[in-house]
């Protein structure tokens, strides 16, 4: 199947150069570049983040309507300057 795609003048010329001294076209050089690329893709584990959740009973009712200024203050309270 052919298609187009746009490839940056460096890496053309490089990747000419590297199918030149390996003694193969840019097409095959193309062509492994991109099976290797899904390979490595398909064998990725999807990010999951862990449940990180604890028994409290949430916000403090006295905080329900702070912003995140006050929030932020309440958090670092004591801490540095």
């Amino acid at each position: 199947m052919k298609t187009t795609v746009e490839i940056s003048d460096g890496v053309l010329v490089e990747a000419r150069k590297l199918a030149s001294r390996e003694g193969t076209t840019l097409r095959a050089l193309i062509e492994t570049g991109l099976r290797k690329e899904l390979r490595e893709r398909r064998s990725r584990k999807a990010f999951r983040l862990r449940r990180a959740s604890f028994k409290g009973r949430g916000l403090r009712p006295e905080l329900a309507r702070a912003n995140w200024e006050e929030l932020r203050a309440l958090a670092y309270e004591g801490r540095g300057e």
